[in-house]
């Protein structure tokens, strides 16, 4: 590279922990046009990676200078290819640069050795996401590393403000065990693109808030099931790290200063406003949706509405977020702002087994209107 020499390594608490929580305030995630994300990883560098079963980070350093960090996680999940269903994935997530030593090649140099780590894992594949407009991450996954879209998913993001939802009472809702839980995921959703094999382990994480199901009133939850009914489950990213928006663009500040007045100077009217994103703010995160029966996209929506509820009781959360297919319809029962949502995430993925080249163009070309589930655990 005619810098000095490069030198990439695992991480060490002891030694990196503060120069990477420094590395992660200093680098923006996010397009430019709708503002950077910051991220505060709350003293614990490995946060978002620390619940997956497997997990790693791998740090850059430059004449002893920390320049780079990269991290991974891997699972067992349903992965839809000839013969199998079931595939052994590596996420990546939270690769970053610090920007004075950007196109330098560390970016490829982290990636390279974390695919290195999957494959002496048995790793089938690795993916990882990315904003649709992110050229850099494009360039570097998809044009350099040989990684191939694969899917686009809608991020939905609701802010948490008061007044609360009013729920309807034209509707039952439920607390179920956890057991009872991972009986319907196993049941229902197993069959999903990128289940994970270790639901329960999801599930009975602290970070779970719980699983509720809705169903019309008048009928009971059993055995036999309603004539309609809505699930979703939801954990509490705020407890791992908080995000700060920054570089917002001026109608998004205008919008919410404006908003937040008539709040004040016209309460009776129940003005819905942006909060203050410019802070640091947690969020709740909805996973694991699922609805059958002919009412059940309103009961997909009143139970969002139960847990945007549920999140403005927590001082620090500022939005409900969750992720679905690009083309699910559930997407029209969710609330969201289109102002603070992302309509097409991107997943990129590449096959890293000789062996599976075949089954990996089978799996890319696979109708996108499948339905992903989406790990809490990734967020």
């Amino acid at each position: 590279m005619g810098y000095g020499e490069l030198n990439i390594r695992s991480y060490n608490p002891q030694k990196d922990r503060a120069r990477v929580e420094d590395l992660e305030r200093r680098c923006e995630v996010g397009p430019a046009e709708r503002g950077f994300l910051f991220t505060d990883t709350l003293g614990d560098p490995i946060c978002r990676i620390r619940n997956s079963p497997i997990y790693n980070m791998i740090v850059a350093e430059l004449n002893n200078q920390l320049v780079g960090v990269i991290q991974g996680s891997i699972k067992l999940v349903t992965i839809h290819k000839p013969p199998k269903n079931l595939a052994r994935v590596g996420y990546i997530l939270g690769l970053r640069v610090a920007p004075l030593f950007r196109r330098r090649g560390i970016g490829s140099s982290l990636v390279v050795r974390l695919e290195e780590w999957f494959i002496a894992s048995g790793v089938d594949y690795a993916y990882m996401a990315t904003e649709k407009d992110n050229d850099a991450s494009f360039k570097l996954f998809v044009e350099k590393l040989g990684y191939v879209k694969f899917r686009t998913p809608a991020i939905l993001v609701n802010p948490v403000n008061c007044p609360m939802y009013r729920i309807s009472s034209k509707y039952e809702f439920e607390k179920l065990k956890v057991e009872e839980a991972e009986s319907l995921y196993r049941k229902f959703m197993s069959s999903m693109e990128f289940f994970p094999s270790d639901i329960g382990k999801i599930l009975r994480n602290k970070l779970s808030l719980g699983t509720w199901v809705a169903y019309p009133r008048g009928e009971s939850w059993g055995e036999i099931l309603p004539s309609s009914w809505a699930m979703v489950s939801v954990w509490n990213s705020g407890e791992v790290f908080k995000l700060r928006l920054g570089n917002a663009p001026t109608s998004c500040l205008m919008y919410t200063k404006s908003s937040q007045l008539m709040g004040n100077l016209v309460p009776c009217f129940k003005w819905r406003g942006i909060p203050d994103f410019m802070h640091p703010f947690g969020f709740y995160f909805i996973y694991g949706v699922y609805r059958e029966g002919p009412m059940s996209g309103k009961l997909v929506r009143t139970l969002c509405r139960l847990v945007h509820n549920m999140a403005a009781k927590c001082s620090d959360c500022k939005a409900v977020v969750t992720e679905v297919g690009g083309s699910d319809t559930l997407r029209r029962h969710i609330p969201h702002w289109r102002l603070l949502s992302c309509p097409e995430d991107m997943w990129c993925i590449k096959g890293l087994k000789n062996e599976e080249r075949e089954s990996f163009y089978e799996l890319i070309k696979t109708p996108t209107t499948r339905t992903l589930f989406v790990d809490p655990r990734e967020v």
